[in-house]
């Protein structure tokens, strides 16, 4: 099956030609399953060291919690974590997935968020829950991309993954132009609990920017009885 879906692939590359999401350099074999060429996979590599237990993000000199955080109250989530920073290259991968559409990259997405899960005990028992889009998004922009990605982690992941999809957002501003303040008021009783919650809950979502979505998220699941929540974002800003 492997060798018919590689070679179905390199028939439609020869007569639809695809070109890798960072570099552009014509695709070929599996490279066309991730969208990116070898040398441009290989570069993307998680945040590694020290992290902050509040937001995830990479340590310079602090311990345990970043400047940042030590003055914010503590989060409804009990950790959160990061792969990619939302800068240069990477600022560029998320908009070919997001905007380009480049659907394909959502298999390198979903096997980075697989090793992650799988590697740390905290949260390989741990069943998955999709921030949920916001009403309108997907007629509107024709897909969504968390959903999307969920599906390919199924998908590899297979019986290993529990998927609990059960988080519904009512109608609201859009939350990119507004700032942390105004983000947590436009979401407030507005992503809620339409199913059980699971025991232990990995929020996934596509970025980090306020920490807001993610709250939110969170608040709801404790209150439905999670007892512990974890958070884990493709990219942080």
């Amino acid at each position: 099956m492997k060798k018919i879906i590689s070679l179905f692939l390199e028939v439609k590359n020869f007569l639809f030609p695809d070109f890798c999401a960072l570099c552009g350099c014509g695709l070929t074999g599996d490279e066309i399953r991730y969208a990116l060429c070898e040398n441009c996979r290989a570069s993307l590599v998680p945040v590694q060291g020290d992290k902050c237990r509040m937001c995830g993000k990479p340590l310079v000199s602090e311990k345990e919690t970043c400047l940042s955080c030590r003055n914010r109250a503590a989060p409804s989530w009990d950790r959160l974590f990061v792969l990619f920073p939302y800068t240069g290259k990477y600022r560029k991968l998320l908009a070919s997935y997001k905007f380009g559409k480049k659907t394909a990259l959502a298999n390198f997405f979903a096997e980075k968020v697989l090793e992650a899960k799988n590697s740390d005990p905290m949260l390989k028992e741990a069943s998955l829950v999709p921030v949920p889009p916001r009403p309108g998004k997907i007629r509107s922009g024709g897909w969504d991309q968390v959903d999307l990605l969920i599906k390919r982690i199924k998908k590899i992941g297979k019986e290993s993954v529990s998927v609990c999809p059960c988080l519904k957002r009512s109608k609201s501003k859009v939350q990119k132009q507004l700032n942390r303040t105004d983000r947590m008021e436009n979401l407030k009783g507005r992503i809620f609990l339409n199913a059980a919650a699971p025991k232990i809950a990995l929020v996934l979502d596509d970025v980090l920017t306020t920490g807001s979505t993610m709250e939110v998220c969170s608040a709801a699941l404790k209150e439905g009885g999670t007892e512990k929540v974890y958070g884990l974002c493709l990219f942080y800003d």
